[in-house]
């Protein structure tokens, strides 16, 4: 899993978001949504992501299946550099401990900085030992409210290194059309800006 490339998804991969989102069991759901989430609730989230403001990003772990996702939520409007980003990560059971949520985190501060992003906020659960780890890790402030962590990240200005770090580093690629099992694997074009 370590050498698994972190694939940017897009509209065409809304069922692999919602299969990796329905295999996660119910204290899983809780560590990603903060609470219990429905089977039908998951789809609508799904439904409801926004691919042209947003940034998904996932690692498969079989054709046809992600084993972790992320989803960065922007602000809605990015016309003022500065903003705050959100930050929301899933890993299957069964791939939990291999680094992947390390990672993806990494990747996203990366790609958030890269964006203009100022600071990114991780919500989390406060069992969520694995997640306050790796925040902690970043240097991110925490402040906790009953079962719930709120973390925040500083995020540095982007600079030649961390676009370079985001396009050879992170090994991001770009799933295209599900065909033949599992979609082709693209490096984007250098320059190219994914959201």
């Amino acid at each position: 899993m370590r050498s698994s490339p972190i694939c940017t998804l897009g509209t065409p991969h809304r069922d692999l978001i919602i299969g990796h989102l329905l295999a996660l069991d119910s204290d899983a759901r809780v560590l990603r949504f903060g609470c219990r989430v429905s089977d039908d609730r998951v789809r609508q989230y799904v439904g409801e992501l926004d691919f042209g403001r947003d940034a998904i990003f996932g690692v498969a772990d079989r054709p046809r299946s992600l084993g972790a996702l992320v989803h960065l939520a922007f602000p809605p409007s990015t016309d003022t550099p500065g903003g705050v980003v959100e930050f929301g990560v899933s890993v299957l059971l069964a791939l939990r401990g291999q680094g992947l949520g390390s990672r993806l985190f990494e990747h996203a501060v990366v790609h958030a900085r890269n964006r203009g992003m100022k600071r990114m906020v991780i919500h989390m659960a406060r069992d969520n030992a694995a997640m306050r780890a790796i925040v902690r890790s970043a240097g991110a402030a925490m402040a906790f409210d009953g079962p719930d962590v709120i973390a925040e990240l500083p995020l540095p200005a982007d600079t030649l290194g961390s676009q370079m770090q985001e396009w050879f580093g992170h090994q991001t690629v770009l799933l295209r059309g599900p065909a033949n099992g599992w979609p082709a694997f693209e490096r984007p074009a250098f320059g190219h800006s994914v959201r």
